[in-house]
């Protein structure tokens, strides 16, 4: 099983530390770093700096956010970045939500698997050397009635790995259907179908299968003894995507868990952290929504969950290790690619 990482929040730590880390999990055969980018530092900026400070390990963005650039400009950065790296930059996409485009960007939320669509189409004429040309309901180039010309980029032509993070089953019939590879959360191997069905569905209608897409699981990771104990401390994180990574009205995260079957506590602890109850949300998160969908235990046991995983067809993990100590960081690294090299 291979693994990948993720870095962010760089602009708040120590730059040292994060290079470390990374450098350290290239050394160890991490396959893949990803960045976040979410209303703090920019997801590429931290990949443009590490591309110089490794060589082998590949660079991927987790994820840009479609609504802050025009496409040309993503395909512009995706390129310099493929070069600069020597090719290793994989470019990570994802429509955000409303709270962060409409919020922060000041753009609207309005059609975002449209917009997904036309910049992936934008971004591939791009990368492929072919005047822009598109008249798409979001996007229309060159722009009408002005002086714009349909351009090329002055590049040379290379195929960009696109990885889209979807969530929603019409965004994940399109990542079957287009992209090289998927960026997957809130996912749990016991009830693949909530998202891998609808990958499926949309690459057979392209002459395409599941092999052909590269398919990432990002889950939290924690080895111990103490399962119960570990369990327990995870529902916080549990009871804050259920309730505040999205509005109200559109929460992508919590309808993938009500997906898998886990409609009713998903919904009330999202009521509850609505509400402020916040300790109370977190008391009401079953085992379950924690034990399916982290990996959380012995080292048999994290070596049970990465065959589960393997067997729906997960090519790599996103391993996204708990504790705040760098050491501490690193040695459960150490410890899960020991695991992860014999699935």
């Amino acid at each position: 099983m291979r693994v990948a990482i993720g870095v962010g929040g760089y602009a708040r730590t120590d730059n040292s530390k994060m290079v470390d880390f990374v450098q350290k999990a290239e050394a160890l055969g991490v396959d893949s770093c990803f960045s976040a980018e979410a209303w703090g530092g920019d997801s590429i900026t931290s990949l443009a700096y590490l591309a110089a400070l490794t060589s082998k390990i590949k660079l991927g963005t987790g994820i840009m956010q479609i609504s802050a650039r025009v496409p040309a400009m993503t395909a512009m950065t995706a390129v310099s970045m493929s070069v600069l790296s020597n090719n290793r930059f994989i470019l990570g996409l994802g429509a955000s939500g409303p709270q962060v485009v409409e919020g922060l960007h000041g753009v609207a939320y309005a059609g975002p698997l449209t917009r997904l669509k036309e910049n992936v189409q934008i971004i591939r004429m791009a990368c492929a050397g072919e005047k822009i040309s598109i008249d798409g309901k979001y996007h229309k180039l060159p722009r009408p009635g002005g002086e714009g010309k349909a351009l090329r980029l002055d590049i040379k032509p290379v195929h960009m790995p696109i990885y889209l993070a979807t969530l929603g089953p019409r965004a994940l019939e399109f990542t079957g259907a287009a992209a090289d590879g998927w960026l997957g959360t809130s996912f749990s191997p016991d009830f693949a179908d909530a998202h891998l069905a609808y990958i499926k569905t949309g690459a057979e209608k392209n002459g395409r299968s599941l092999d052909d897409i590269d398919l990432h699981a990002a889950t939290s990771v924690t080895i111990t003894e103490a399962v119960d104990e570990a369990i327990e401390a995870s529902k916080m994180g549990v009871a804050f995507q259920m309730g505040a990574m999205g509005s109200a009205k559109t929460n992508f995260y919590n309808d993938a868990f009500c997906r898998a079957g886990f409609e009713d506590p998903a919904k009330e602890i999202q009521r509850l952290w609505k509400a402020g109850q916040r300790e109370q949300a977190a008391s009401v998160v079953p085992d379950d929504m924690v034990t399916k969908f982290q990996l959380i235990g012995t080292p048999a046991m994290i070596a049970e969950r990465l065959q589960v995983y393997k067997n729906v067809g997960i090519n790599c993990i996103n391993a996204r290790l708990a504790p705040e100590n760098d050491g501490d960081r690193i040695e459960l690294l150490e410890q899960f690619m020991d695991i992860a090299k014999k699935a």
